[in-house]
C-alpha cells in the first residue's frame, strides 16, 4: 500500500531525499517568479557594479575586496541559495559583516541600489521576491552589527554611528 509523502503526493512511503526536496522547491520558486541562475548572475553583477561606484558603499567594499571575481561568484551562490533555496552558498554572512564600519545609512543605500537594480533587471514577481529577501537580510545584518556594539534595537529603531565612527 502506498501513502502520501510530506507534500501530499502519493508515493512508496519513502520520503524524498533532501536534495530532491530542494530541487522541487527551487523549481517551484523558479516557475512562480521566473528567477533563473542567469538572472541571479545578471542581478549580482549589475548591483555590485553600482556598489563599486557608489560614494558611500564603494570605500567599505574596496577596503576588503581586492579580487572581485571570487566575491561575485560567492554572491551569485548566496543569492541562488536565498532566492531559489538551492543550498549553493556555504558561508557565514553575519560574521563577515559584523566588523564593518556601517550603520543604517549604509543599509538604506544598499537597499536603494539593490531595489533599483532588481527593478531594472527582473520581472515584477522576481523583483518582489528578491527585494523582500534583501530587506530582511539588511535588517538582520543591521541588528547584528548594532548588537556587537552593545546596542539593542527596538522595533522600528535604527543603528546610527556618531561622526567619529563609533557608536
Amino acid at each position: 500500500m502506498t501513502g502520501q509523502d510530506r507534500t501530499g503526493q502519493e508515493g512508496s512511503g519513502q520520503e524524498a531525499s533532501g536534495q530532491e526536496r530542494r530541487e522541487r522547491i527551487s523549481a517551484e520558486i523558479a516557475a512562480r517568479t521566473g528567477i533563473t541562475e542567469a538572472m541571479i548572475e545578471h542581478l549580482v553583477h549589475a548591483f555590485y557594479a553600482k556598489v563599486r561606484s557608489d560614494p558611500m558603499l564603494a570605500p567599505v567594499f574596496a577596503a576588503r575586496i581586492a579580487d572581485w571575481e571570487p566575491h561575485l561568484a560567492q554572491m551569485c551562490a548566496f543569492w541562488s541559495s536565498v532566492a531559489l533555496m538551492t543550498g549553493r552558498y556555504h558561508g557565514t554572512p553575519m560574521a563577515k559583516h559584523l566588523p564593518l564600519p556601517v550603520d543604517a545609512d549604509h543599509f538604506d543605500r544598499w537597499i536603494e541600489l539593490f531595489e533599483q537594480t532588481a527593478r531594472e533587471i527582473c520581472p515584477p514577481e522576481a523583483e518582489a521576491h528578491f527585494v523582500e529577501r534583501a530587506r530582511r537580510i539588511a535588517a538582520s545584518l543591521e541588528l547584528g552589527i548594532a548588537g556587537t556594539h552593545g546596542v539593542m534595537l527596538g522595533k522600528g529603531e535604527r543603528f546610527r554611528r556618531n561622526q567619529a565612527g563609533a557608536v
